[in-house]
């Protein structure tokens, strides 16, 4: 196997988590195939990059050395473009969670930089969008995040929060036996089939375990599909999922806020400083703000909830 860019970040994430369940989570991957693509590494470099033990994975004296190497190789591939003054860069990569406005905020993103070429990139794990601007791989971004489950931001990213709180929803079959509720139970879910999200579990999967845990109940979890994929499991009545409540319900399916609110999100925009101005961040913000309250009435019931909340409506 020849090694590249994306297997030192993998052998560098093992050792600044300590975890292969963190690392994973960090670069977006899931905790099985972290653990094939470092015993594929190990067998290419000829000797044990890691040991475990009881506080978890630690370098051996052969994976330190290697570990080492990597970061100044990372060090410069994420430089690569750093040094190029703002005004000299013509495209902006922007990354954004799978929200309905995303239609929206490519055209609102053109917008705020008409000098710039955009390039969307729709990625729904929050780590995933941290970390890609962390490396540089994006340049600005819209992440959402579930609360209580933050993922870290690195300098030279900045943020600013867009919509500090709001419920996530469930989308069930049109027939199932709650569609007809205003609101639903998360105990009257118990018995249900959940679809998931693929990829790491740092975000809406690990939310709602918790969520349902506190309820009383383990969440039993049968499917795995994209964000936007599941839509024929649900209308089939397969199985349920978490969503985000600006969505309109798709044909067979019905979305549904639950009782209480207990899985609750923030909606945040972030941005490199050596990629972005503080004028144009102003510009992307105020655009993106509008990108989001053009489809809060595209959901009637999370337009009743917003008309109800006017705290945590954008600035």
């Amino acid at each position: 196997m020849a090694l590249d860019i994306r297997h030192l970040r993998m052998i560098c994430a093992v050792a600044e988590t300590g975890s292969i369940t963190r690392a994973a989570a960090r670069i977006g991957l899931t905790q099985p195939a972290l653990s094939t693509h470092l015993r594929s590494i190990e067998k290419t470099m000829g000797d044990a990059l890691f040991v475990r033990s009881s506080t978890g994975m630690s370098p051996t004296p052969f994976g330190q050395r290697i570990i080492d190497r990597a970061r100044i190789v990372l060090s410069e591939a994420d430089a690569l473009f750093t040094d190029l003054p703002i005004a000299a860069r013509n495209s902006l990569r922007f990354g954004c969670a799978h929200l309905a406005c995303v239609a929206t905020v490519a055209d609102r993103v053109q917008n705020a930089l008409p000098e710039r070429d955009i390039t969307l990139h729709i990625e729904s794990s929050a780590a995933v969008l941290a970390d890609s601007l962390a490396r540089g791989r994006f340049d600005a971004a819209l992440v959402g995040t579930m609360e209580g489950f933050d993922v870290p931001i690195e300098r030279p990213v900045t943020t600013r929060v867009l919509v500090p709180r709001y419920p996530i929803f469930v989308a069930i079959a049109a027939g199932h036996r709650l569609a007809g509720e205003h609101r639903v139970r998360l105990t009257d879910l118990r018995d249900e089939s959940w679809i998931g999200p693929p990829g790491a579990d740092d975000g809406s999967l690990a939310a709602l375990r918790t969520a349902c845990r506190a309820a009383g109940f383990e969440p039993r979890v049968r499917f795995e599909a994209p964000s936007g994929g599941g839509q024929e499991l649900i209308a089939g009545g397969h199985g349920i999922r978490l969503v985000e409540p600006t969505w309109p319900a798709p044909p067979g399916t019905a979305v549904r806020p639950l009782d209480g609110d207990p899985l609750i999100a923030r909606l945040t925009v972030a941005w490199r400083q050596d990629r972005l101005s503080r004028e144009q961040a102003a510009d992307l913000y105020r655009e993106l703000t509008c990108a989001y309250l053009a489809h809060v009435t595209d959901n009637p019931l999370f337009h009743q909830w917003w008309q109800e909340h006017p705290e945590v409506h954008p600035a």
